[in-house]
């Protein structure tokens, strides 16, 4: 199945990086600093598979320690990782983070397994000796009230550099390969502040009345999110209908045709039916005017819910609306129904990270597989689809008005977890994360997407725990198991989470 290309790009982290040492050590013990910068362009290298990274070179004194703080400001940094070289004073370290406020993670990797103890020298011990200064910066960032992580492990080289007197190709050891997976997830996840402080979320419409769980402030979610909400009336995607062409529609047509399969008439609902060459026409003009959309506004995603008046143009516009939808999730513009503001943040952030984010909520729980039920009546992620999604014909759209095309789909078997973004009595945002598996167990035919999950608890467990955490009732549903990456995304953005 092709994969429609985004249409827009999104944005990598800025990453900041720089190895310390201490000055006096490069006159007693020649090569040593050269040996250092070696391990940091390697690393810089390395990163620069997830992000742009801006490698300082060393800080081996204070003042360096100031320079290299203007230098990552200068570089709008959305992150700085301090690789631990060998040992420095802590007084070299703090002002770079005292200048630059970006968030800081202290790497000690080290880059052998084993040092050779029968031939090593004082010189050799200290490329190896990064772990020494981690507590004294640990202490300083402290006292400082400067947030930081840090992560242990193996340098990973694939190879032994000329000067060493061991062996440091330690790139398949466990040490190396969790520490690289550890700064790879807090990469990918400085991305998502970046982009949501660059994104445009439309609102079109208003969110379904007496959905109480998704109210929320405009003004609360910029000011925690970063992201600009534009409101957008019916009226302005009904101007772009009308400039909607017959090459736009049959374009739209073929897309769908590739991208969906169209369904018969469902053995079990008599609502759902095979769509009509009417209802596809219509489906396909709309997606058409909701692309144009998206380009006038220049939107990032988009939350939409609109039931206009029994019988008017309105009611038949919003009646096409889950095709086009479907395509432009599947196109990097996550689109939530119903005026969930907080999902569509949800949907984005997992979209950001690549792992899909399909609008979800729970239909029912089977206790006889232990699985529940996550879809809704809305659009579907395509790209993480378990086979082709099927588009049927909806005699009616439940709990709402109008009739048209809905899809019907499930998210690949394997790995997922769910995202849910919340928000609190106290109006800050939460995220819930959950892991879990998504079964090849069955699904209705009723024209919903429905993906039945297995998650680590017994179902009513689970809900127990869930529900006691006061979630939005719809979440975001991303493939493979990403707590840690979202717990990364979380802290980063300054939100609050908890992992059930």
């Amino acid at each position: 199945m092709t994969i429609l290309q985004p249409i827009k790009p999104i944005k990598k982290a800025r990453i900041g990086l720089y190895t310390i040492g201490l000055a006096v050590y490069w006159k007693q013990f020649p090569g040593l600093r050269e040996r250092l910068l070696e391990y940091g362009r390697f690393m810089q290298t390395k990163m620069s598979e997830y992000g742009e990274v801006f490698f300082y070179g060393l800080v081996d004194t204070e003042a360096e320690g100031r320079a290299a703080g203007e230098w990552f400001n200068e570089k709008n940094v959305d992150m700085i990782f301090c690789h631990s070289g060998t040992y420095c004073t802590s007084s070299a370290v703090l002002p770079v983070h005292q200048i630059c406020k970006a968030p800081v993670v202290v790497l000690n990797l080290q880059p052998a397994a084993r040092i050779n103890y029968e031939q090593t020298t004082t010189g050799e011990w200290l490329a190896h000796c990064g772990a020494c200064p981690v507590p004294e910066i640990s202490n300083a960032f402290a006292r400082a009230n400067i947030p930081f992580r840090v992560i242990n492990g193996l340098l990973g080289l694939d190879y032994t550099p000329q000067i060493s007197l061991t062996n440091e190709n330690t790139k398949e050891q466990l040490a190396a390969i969790r520490a690289w997976k550890s700064i790879e997830e807090w990469i990918r996840a400085a991305a998502v502040p970046r982009t949501l402080r660059h994104s445009r979320f439309g609102f079109l419409g208003n969110t379904y009345s007496g959905m109480l769980d998704m109210y929320s402030d405009f003004t609360m979610i910029q000011a925690q999110a970063g992201l600009h909400v534009e409101i957008l009336e019916m009226c302005d995607l009904d101007r772009m209908l009308r400039d909607v062409t017959e090459n736009e529609v049959r374009e739209k047509l073929a897309q769908v045709q590739e991208m969906f399969t169209i369904s018969e008439d469902s053995p079990a609902d008599p609502i759902a039916k095979r769509p009509t060459e009417e209802q596809m026409q219509w489906s396909c003009r709309v997606a058409a005017a909701q692309e144009k959309l998206v380009r006038e506004y220049d939107l990032d995603a988009l939350t939409y819910y609109y039931h206009g008046a029994p019988g008017s143009e309105y009611e038949k516009l919003q009646g096409g609306f889950i095709v086009g939808h479907s395509l432009l999730t599947a196109r990097g513009i996550p689109c939530a129904g119903e005026g969930d503001l907080k999902t569509a943040v949800a949907m984005k952030i997992c979209d950001i990270l690549g792992t899909g984010g399909s609008y979800s909520e729970i239909v029912v729980v089977d206790y006889e597989d232990e699985t529940i039920l996550l879809g809704h009546d809305g659009p579907f992620h395509i790209a993480i689809s378990e086979g082709k999604p099927v588009l049927r014909g909806m005699g009616l759209y439940h709990g709402k008005q109008g009739t048209g095309v809905s899809v019907e789909a499930k998210v690949k078997t394997g790995p997922v977890t769910t995202l849910n973004v919340t928000q609190t009595g106290e109006g800050k945002l939460k995220m819930i994360i959950s892991e879990g598996e998504s079964t090849n167990g069955p699904i209705m035919k009723i024209g919903n997407t429905q993906t039945p999950v297995k998650f680590r608890q017994h179902p009513d467990d689970y809900m127990e725990k869930w529900f006691q955490e006061a979630p939005t009732h719809h979440c975001a549903m991303a493939i493979g198991h990403q707590a840690k990456l979202f717990q990364k995304v979380a802290e980063l953005m300054g939100i609050s989470q908890v992992t059930l």
